[in-house]
């Protein structure tokens, strides 16, 4: 783990955040929001989180900035990004997102910086890959056990694969906290599928070509024993970020 001590130089880690009609105090205006429990888990883990509002097509400059990154949870995609089924619930997805962490994700794998993608960031980037997502998952599988309740989360049993870097953060069996309707239908080229439920969707994901580029479809953010995750994409950038500096 990366030392916490104030004279040693810690790992900037990216957290893209988005746009919501935020109520605080008085207040009551679109804000750029994000669950204090992505910062919390990056703190612990010994990384400087910094939170990343849409704001269009980042530009390169900004992933010089970062020696990490983690591809929040959320909204839905665009399902015309992958050629998916129109319609949907409105409001359910959120272009200015997209548009943002598109472009984030090909400006980070460009530089090879280590990437954590969870949930929605999961999806995300098999998009991004070229891969497909599954429109609405409970139609697929007959029940609704991934979607968690309004506002909170289910508990799914995952099995990984043996040798998988997930299966060296996670263990062979883990329960982990859900909360999606979608999950990756095709996978992309260049993924490699490390984990599954009992039911057979996809939970994990990481690159072929050995990159630290790894995705789950829950949120280890949520879990204070599910924190191994973020320990090893803030390692991961601390390496990053002293070899670039050296």
């Amino acid at each position: 783990m990366v030392s916490n001590d104030s004279e040693v130089a810690r790992p900037v880690i990216g957290l893209p955040t988005y746009v919501e009609q935020t109520r605080f105090n008085a207040w009551d205006l679109p804000s750029a929001v994000l669950p204090h429990t992505y910062v919390a888990m990056v703190v612990a883990a010994g990384g400087i989180p910094v939170l990343l509002p849409p704001a269009g097509a980042p530009r390169p400059e900004l992933v010089r900035l970062l020696d990490g990154l983690v591809l929040t949870g959320g909204a839905d995609i665009d399902p015309a990004r992958y050629d998916g089924p129109s319609g949907g619930s409105p409001g359910s997805t959120r272009p200015d997102r997209d548009e943002s962490e598109f472009g984030l994700f090909e400006l980070g794998r460009a530089a090879g910086l280590p990437i954590l993608a969870v949930c929605r960031g999961l999806q995300l980037m098999n998009v991004a890959l070229g891969g497909s997502l599954i429109s609405h998952l409970p139609d697929v599988v007959g029940h609704d056990e991934h979607s968690g309740t309004e506002g909170g989360f289910s508990v799914t049993r995952v099995l990984t694969t043996a040798g998988s870097r997930v299966a060296e953060f996670a263990g062979p069996e883990v329960k982990v906290h859900c909360h999606h309707h979608q999950a990756i239908d095709r996978l992309a080229d260049g993924l490699l599928a490390t984990a599954h439920a009992t039911d057979g969707t996809i939970e994990a994901v990481e690159a072929t070509d050995g990159s630290f580029l790894l995705g789950v479809q829950w949120h280890p953010e949520v879990d204070a024993t599910d924190r191994r995750l973020i320990r090893a994409l803030v390692e991961a950038a601390d390496t990053y970020r002293r070899e670039r500096n050296s």
